[in-house]
């Protein structure tokens, strides 16, 4: 199809302020981890999709498939939609505690707005 440009699962953007490699960051209603430093200002690349290992509010246990926001201010997941961007799914369990502070998260490419909703039976 000639009208075709890129699988969009890596996508430039233009860093509001310093980003470090492997670091959240929403851009508008796009969520992604940054492949590299980003300098404020500069452009650069950040991977949309995939799974990976991120911070997590560690008083707050993940559930496989459970809903996984994003709080910006602290730069970290939670379980809390209020305030928060959804940006995709836990991919296996972790319970709460002082020294469970990673989840696993499948990114769905976008930084949305509410809770999730369940479709199909």
């Amino acid at each position: 199809m000639k009208n075709f440009l890129a699988v969009g699962d890596v996508i430039e953007i233009t860093a509001a302020a310093a980003i470090a490699s492997g670091e959240g960051v929403v851009v508008g209603t796009i969520f992604g981890i940054a492949m590299n430093d980003i300098a404020t200002g500069e452009k650069g690349p950040i991977k949309t999709t995939g799974v990976y290992e991120l911070t997590k509010v560690g008083s707050q246990a993940l559930t496989e498939g459970a809903a996984v926001h994003w709080d910006a201010t602290n730069k970290r997941c939670t379980t809390v939609a209020t305030g928060n961007r959804l940006i995709g799914c836990a991919v296996e369990a972790v319970g709460s505690g002082a020294t469970l502070t990673t989840g696993k998260v499948r990114l769905n490419g976008i930084a949305g707005v509410g809770n999730a909703v369940a479709v199909g039976a």
